[in-house]
């Protein structure tokens, strides 16, 4: 039996886990004192009549048994009542039947399996902790930037490690088209998503999310890390392009200016961070139509008519500048729909085009909702859209049987009598055939268009 002697110093002996887990002294005697509780009260039956005093100066710990006096021969439980003959001769010669006698229990007397019990019942305890405060950590940085070093690459994911060594996952389909880790490299995402599933916490990091991309300007351009210019919204097709809104209230300063730098020299360190992702700035402003009308630049768009509770909007445009309004791929007329949140019909400004139009939701109780689906799929969302689109472009494009494009035509054509005698092709909404060519708006920042 281990002597008084060898009573461990708790506090010293434990100290490894503050280094290791990063707790404070406070919370690791708070946890040390419960986890003696847990253990004596195992031992004891219960820890009500038992003192823990945790000495953080001399690092040891002291327990004290509060015991009830009784009369000698009529102890019926040890570990709450003491005989009167034994409270005297523990050290209390005064002490009388009724009264509580103080006991000290030296710890260490229990043997080599108390401690060893002692010491998983707290390595348990502070390893709960420590995942509460992983995720406490982390739940509060959601949507912050963080760095971590590649550890691992798999065909789903990445596993990075920040300076803490706390693992941070980056999934495929969270990181840029065209990213590609060595192992070492040190890569920057925001915090995505935080679980703590079964106390387990897993951080899930991204290079795709919009808050990837208001971070990295606050890195680059002081004035919005300095709150005078305010990012207003963000949209972004990763590894294609971007589109982001500012504003200021200091006349002094040029918003679109200061995040492209001279010579463009801090929106290219934020384009070379994201695979030269095409960022076009755009001035914010408060008035959707003109809001709108910046966000299709570099077009110049001829006017607007816009559904406020529907949340649509009819661009009508000059008809060489139709397609720099949908850009390669209806990229430009996409990122701005993302931007503006609203739904972007582009039209030609002609005379046709600003007659009565349907959109194809209207037709939902006369033609299935997947062709519609497929129909507005290729940029056809009004009826008048899908009359004025070749037939054949319609079952190529919208992958339809002809007969369903003949039975949608015969729908539509029958609100529009009148004027589906002609062609129709001058009041055509654009679909992105028209965008094949060169995206002129490759360039860093759009240009604000004229008034």
């Amino acid at each position: 039996m281990a002597k008084k002697d060898d009573a461990p110093n708790m506090v010293e002996r434990f100290a490894e886990f503050k280094e290791l887990k990063n707790i404070d002294k406070t919370t690791m005697i708070s946890v040390l004192e419960e986890s003696f509780r847990n253990v004596l009260a195992k031992m004891f039956g219960t820890d009500e009549n038992l003192d823990v005093i945790m000495n953080p100066d001399k690092g040891d710990v002291q327990i004290f048994q509060n015991l009830e006096v009784v009369e000698d021969g009529t102890v019926t439980d040890p570990n709450l009542q003491i005989s009167l003959t034994d409270a005297r001769a523990d050290g209390d010669p005064d002490v009388e039947i009724g009264e509580e006698h103080t006991k000290e229990i030296i710890f260490a007397n229990f043997g080599r399996r108390a401690i060893l019990n002692l010491r998983q019942t707290l390595q348990s305890k502070i390893l709960d902790l420590q995942k509460e405060a992983i995720y406490d950590k982390f739940k509060e940085m959601e949507g912050e930037l963080v760095t971590g070093e590649v550890y691992q690459t798999w065909s789903r994911e990445t596993l990075l490690l920040d300076d803490d060594k706390n693992e941070l996952l980056l999934p495929k389909s969270e990181a840029i088209p065209g990213d590609f880790f060595r192992k070492g490299e040190m890569v920057r995402a925001v915090v995505a998503n935080v679980d703590n599933k079964n106390n387990n916490p897993k951080i899930t990091v991204s290079r795709t999310n919009e808050n990837f991309l208001r971070r990295l300007f606050e890195l680059e351009v002081p004035e919005i890390a300095e709150g005078l210019i305010n990012i207003k919204a963000v949209a972004r097709i990763p590894g294609e392009r971007a589109k982001i809104a500012v504003e200021t209230f200091d006349e002094r300063i040029d918003p679109i200016g200061a995040c492209v730098g001279p010579k463009g020299s801090r929106i290219h360190g934020i384009v070379r961070e994201l695979h030269n992702e095409n960022i076009d700035v755009i001035h914010y402003t408060a008035n959707p139509a003109l809001f709108i009308e910046r966000a299709l630049s570099p077009a110049r768009v001829s006017s607007i008519r816009l559904d406020e509770e529907e949340k649509k909007a009819e661009v009508f445009l000059r008809p060489e500048e139709v397609s720099l309004a949908i850009g390669k791929g209806g990229l430009n007329i996409k990122l701005a729909s993302m931007l503006t949140g609203y739904v972007i019909d582009v039209y030609r400004d002609t005379e046709e085009a600003y007659e009565e139009d349907i959109y194809l939701d209207e037709f939902k109780d006369e033609i299935d909702g997947w062709v519609i689906d497929a129909l507005k799929n290729i940029g056809c969302l009004t009826a008048k859209s899908v009359l004025n689109s070749p037939r054949q472009m319609l079952v190529d494009r919208a992958d339809l049987e002809e007969d369903t494009v003949d039975n949608v035509l015969s729908i539509l054509s029958a609100e529009f009598e009148d004027e589906a005698a002609g062609d129709g092709a001058d009041s055509a909404v654009a679909t992105e055939d028209e965008a094949e060519g060169e995206d002129p708006a490759e360039e860093d920042a759009a240009a604000e268009p004229e008034a």
